[in-house]
């Protein structure tokens, strides 16, 4: 176990130091998966206008050790998802731990999106398949209902679509904690969870302290996104962004996914994973105290408390129509 106390500090024992100049990797939970300790976030790739320069950053990644390739169904309207696809052409496919993540809650829309990801990632599988923003909570209740996503989910790893299951989410902590619960009152079992840790998440809304303690337990596998929240917490001037990727790379993560869209930036994510070491809790400590101030409400984790960040509120028709069932608890609602 990572766990140290109720935050999830990474502690010097169980931490695996890396050789010189090589990118660390992690067990990805109870899958028994090396994965790379930096992942490259699906949704940054999607904002580089030469596709070419997407590919070349991707291999680069890979070259350099990166394996854990994130991305979703809607990034981009799929532009990101055929990008990565071009990328993992000519043996790159082999090299890579490939993940992306579908909206639809129905087993039928889920299902459709999950071949429109194969198609154009061209790959006959996924290792690893994830329920895309679960920010409501309603949502665990819809993919575990009848004919709801999760049915989706298990034909296509019964199939060979998917190797591994997980789920995503920004909002709230609590609504990973219901995920759980529900996944557990069905019988399931997650692989993975990502969710948002970082230095502002510590004082607010906190994933860390809420969720993190109950994977770790379970051993399901842990995934780092949002270090610096699309650039927004660094506006705070409180951290730098080496300083947010050690802070969450210092936690019991497989997976810090971060955003990538220059070879600036894939160096920066590169240099911080191969010089990462166990923090000392004085430099945590240090570290938190300098960033309260500035996380007490929320301001800097826009996804936690605004709708920018949230795709399926902008786009309901992705989750799929309601089911029979809900529309008939609505009609008979005594509220209208």
């Amino acid at each position: 176990m990572f766990l140290e106390g109720v935050t999830g500090t990474l502690s010097a024992a169980s931490a695996q130091t890396p050789a010189a100049g090589t990118v660390p990797y992690r067990t990805l939970g109870a899958t028994g998966v090396r994965v790379s300790l930096v992942g490259l976030g699906g949704s940054h790739i999607g904002e580089v206008q030469d596709e070419k320069e997407a590919i070349r950053i991707i291999r680069a990644a890979i070259d350099s050790g990166v394996n854990f390739m994130d991305n979703s169904w809607d990034y981009h309207g799929g532009r990101s998802e055929i990008v990565m696809g071009k990328a993992l052409r000519d043996g790159y496919r082999e090299k890579a731990f490939l993940m992306t993540k579908a909206d639809g809650r129905t087993r039928q829309a889920a299902a459709r999106q999950l071949d429109e990801s194969l198609k154009r990632l061209e790959t006959d599988h996924l290792d690893l398949w994830q329920f895309h923003e679960v920010i409501r909570f309603e949502d665990p209740d819809r993919i575990f209902g009848d004919e709801g996503a999760i049915q989706a989910a298990l034909d296509a790893r019964k199939a060979g679509k998917v190797r591994f299951i997980g789920f995503t989410g920004h909002k709230d902590p609590h609504i990973h904690l219901y995920m759980l619960q529900v996944a557990r009152e069905h019988g399931f079992r997650f692989d993975t969870v990502q969710m948002p840790l970082n230095v502002m998440d510590a004082h607010f809304r906190s994933f860390e302290h809420e969720v993190l303690p109950v994977l770790v337990r379970e051993n399901i596998g842990v995934l780092g996104m949002k270090s610096m929240g699309s650039g927004v917490i660094l506006e705070s001037k409180t951290a730098t962004p080496v300083e947010c990727l050690h802070y969450a790379m210092n936690l019991p993560v497989s997976v810090v996914i971060t955003g990538i869209d220059s070879q600036k930036i894939l160096d920066q994510a590169l240099a911080a994973a191969r010089g990462f070491r166990p923090m000392p809790a004085a430099e945590v400590a240090a570290l938190l105290r300098r960033t309260a101030p500035a996380a007490a409400h929320g301001k800097y984790e826009l996804f936690k408390t605004t709708a920018h960040f949230d795709s399926t509120a902008q786009n309901p028709q992705w989750l799929g129509p309601p089911s029979p069932e809900t529309d008939k608890l609505v009609t008979n609602s005594p509220h209208g």
